[in-house]
């Protein structure tokens, strides 16, 4: 069944955007419906194949047997069916799409590994034994190997080719494409799916974007049990995305004729991100785990949660569940689809296309060069505007965080602000994915809020730097309006904390002292590939450091500051700051101690980067044994004030085993409202406190 609500409002101006419907059209009279259900069939068969088979009988040339089933299968089956649906129907479309355009599909349903490589198979892309390509020990690695948890993995990662994220960042600023979100039923009930529907509304008048077109798999269940949109009656669907304003394209895939229209019909009403007006929105109503095995024995399986992993769980000791197999495989006919070469059949590559490759990123900048001299973060910001390729992303705090971005106030089309940090993190992901230079500026206590959505993405970094995809720009993060200075309900520095206990060798956290470094630290982030970068910095901070040793912070994250040093030789102690806040305290405390301590060797250093103060090699940017020594002396005392709690800083230098002669001081949550001066006095950071603490140290060491 096909529900179609008419469009509304008409469609785009012709000329300003791809007709995706004519691409539609056209792959509709060139590819016929039989190639399309020949594809998806040989989808579902080596979807399940991989599940079930050890390879020794890949095409059931012969009954199966005990022995041609795995002893333990494993892996997701459920989704795989609507997933493939949606490959096969959107093959002929990437195939045939307007010239010059470009189609994104955008998994959402991590559980359909065996589906995505099963089409990365067919289209010629995953690297098997041998390298890529059709061959009969390759389908038969494809079958025999999965999950394969050492190589791929049993989810969607971005190992297997083709893979992206977050659809919504990846059309903006890009006319041409359109992006096709694949969404499954318990992703469209968590909160960043659910903001996402209006988030677009943000977009408007924010430039020239392409398009997104939603897929929702409303398979009916989540893996325990019914989803909320399964209890929604076709009407009440209908109402549903229409609430949302969208136009929504329901239907259950019964007829891949059918569904092929109502998705060209889909295509002709996308708009750009941005433009106002209903968007249209596919809801494909196809079963959980359609064309599985409807029983085994006396036991349901077709519509229970049985459906979401292997539905049959042991056939190879199990006759009832062997004999559900083998009409479950047979079903598909796997001998029409597939050559004895392990090749696709004539009928299947009619409807095949190759995945798109990534737009090739942006060379990266020497590491440790900014471009320009600039004063402030406000003007690297408006400086990298005005080249193509950048977005400032912020939960609507842009202007509380003092950044000056437009004339008298007002707000460029290159910033797009929303009251949701996890939509914000999700534009920024798509957005940088696709090639290009982004930044999210917002405050220190709600950038907590997207610490999952970061140690997600650090995962997702490091599995595609292993797949060999390096030069991608780098997600950075401007945090700002910190809780020093802030009410007791924003003071939360957790997200540095968080992000350092991953100990992820792209991670930098930078601590400036002043504006014109902090200045230039956001220029070399910017520049930067393969980083995750949090820049922690005082919108209020007005204070200035001599300049000359920020070249050095830049380059090896830390370097001494002579104006607030005293005396030549070993150092009787070490005063190290890192953030602005902790340089102006503790400078101050150090001017303290020349006069109580005029004798004493006090080598003073500015840490710009927390992560040098880890051991290589889990820390890849972390200072070498020798350049630590030259900074932090060797055997003297260290106090080490910061601006994040200090259990990730001791915990950075334990590592070192330096943890029994460096003290660190930072953030402290006061459990109640408390001023400023109240702030530093509970973490020991008032000058009185730090001279204190400095002495106690100095003449516990020397002599």
């Amino acid at each position: 069944m096909t529900t179609v609500t008419a469009p509304r409002g008409g469609a785009p101006a012709p000329g300003a955007f791809p007709d995706w419907g004519k691409a539609g059209r056209d792959a509709g009279d060139a590819v016929p419906d039989q190639a399309v259900e020949a594809l998806w069939r040989a989808l579902n068969y080596l979807s399940a194949a991989q599940l079930y088979l050890t390879g020794s009988n890949p095409r059931l040339t012969r009954p199966i047997r005990p022995a041609d089933v795995k002893a333990e299968p494993r892996g997701h089956w459920g989704t795989c069916p609507p997933l493939s649906y949606m490959l096969a129907c959107l093959g002929p479309l990437t195939a045939r799409r307007p010239p010059g355009s470009e189609l994104l599909v955008v998994h959402g349903a991590g559980h359909a590994v065996a589906s995505v490589l099963a089409h990365a198979y067919l289209t010629q892309s995953l690297p098997l034994a041998g390298g890529t390509g059709w061959s009969m020990p390759r389908l038969q690695e494809l079958i025999g190997t999965f999950p394969d948890p050492g190589r791929l993995g049993s989810e969607i990662t971005p190992l297997i080719p083709g893979i992206r994220s977050v659809s919504q960042g990846m059309a903006l600023d890009a006319p041409h494409r359109l992006a096709v979100p694949l969404i499954g039923d318990g992703e469209l009930e968590t909160g960043t799916a659910d903001a996402a529907w209006l988030a677009r509304r943000a977009l408007t008048g924010t430039g020239d974007h392409g398009a997104v077109l939603p897929v929702v798999l409303a398979n009916g269940l989540r893996m325990g049990g019914p989803s909320l949109i399964a209890g929604m009656t076709g009407h009440e669907k209908n109402r549903y995305f229409s609430g949302l304003g969208y136009i929504p394209f329901i239907s259950d895939g019964a007829r891949p004729g059918e569904f092929r229209r109502a998705l060209t019909q889909a295509l002709a009403a996308v708009r750009p991100l941005g433009e106002p007006g209903p968007q249209p929105v596919v809801v494909l109503t196809m079963p959980k785990g359609h064309t599985g095995p409807g029983q085994a024995g006396s036991r349901q399986i077709a519509g229970t949660p049985a459906v979401h992993k292997t539905p049959l769980a042991d056939p190879r000791h199990d006759h009832a569940e062997l004999a559900a197999l083998a009409e479950w495989l047979a079903s598909y006919r796997p001998a029409e689809l597939l050559t004895a070469e392990g090749q696709p059949s004539a009928l299947v590559r009619q409807a095949l296309s190759s995945l798109p490759a990534l737009p090739a990123p942006a060379p990266p900048t020497p590491p440790g060069g900014h471009r320009r001299p600039v004063p402030d973060v406000s003007a690297v910001i408006r400086a990298r505007a005005q080249e193509p390729g950048f977005r400032l992303f912020s939960p609507d705090e842009a202007s509380s965080n003092r950044l000056r971005l437009g004339d008298s106030g007002s707000t460029p089309p290159w910033t797009a602000e929303i009251l949701n940090e996890e939509i914000a993190h999700c534009w920024l992901q798509g957005y940088t994915e696709t090639g290009r230079d982004a930044l999210l500026a917002t405050y220190e206590a709600f950038a907590a809020v997207n610490t999952s959505l970061l140690v997600q993405h650090l995962k997702h970094q490091r599995l595609r730097l292993a797949a060999g995809r390096h030069g991608m720009p780098s997600v950075n993060y401007l945090i700002t309006s910190l809780g020093w200075r802030n009410t007791y309900t924003h003071q939360n520095p957790g997200l540095a904390a968080s992000m350092l206990e991953t100990e992820h060798p792209g991670l930098h956290v930078y601590t400036p002292a002043d504006p014109a470094r902090a200045a230039a630290v956001l220029d070399a982030m910017l520049a930067s590939r393969d980083q995750v970068n949090l820049l922690i910095y005082d919108k209020h901070s007005e204070q200035a450091f001599p300049p000359r040793p920020a070249r050095d912070e830049i380059a090896r994250g830390a370097a001494v500051w002579p104006r607030y040093s005293q005396g030549h030789g070993s150092p009787d102690l070490v005063l190290a700051s890192a953030g602005d806040i902790p340089a102006r305290q503790l400078t101050q405390a150090a001017l303290a101690l020349r006069a109580t301590h005029p004798g004493a060797v006090i080598r003073y250093v500015h840490v710009g980067d927390l992560t040098v103060l880890g051991p290589r090699p889990a820390w890849p940017s972390g200072l070498p044994v020798d350049a630590f020594a030259g900074l932090f002396g060797d055997g003297c005392p260290v106090l080490l004030a910061v601006p994040i709690r200090p259990a990730p800083v001791r915990a950075l230098i334990a590592a070192r085993g330096q943890a029994h002669r460096v003290r660190v001081l930072g953030w402290a949550d006061p459990g109640r409202p408390a001023s400023s001066e109240a702030l530093l006095s509970l973490a020991g950071l008032t000058v009185p406190g730090l001279t204190a603490a400095a002495a106690l140290l100095l003449e516990g060491h020397r002599p």
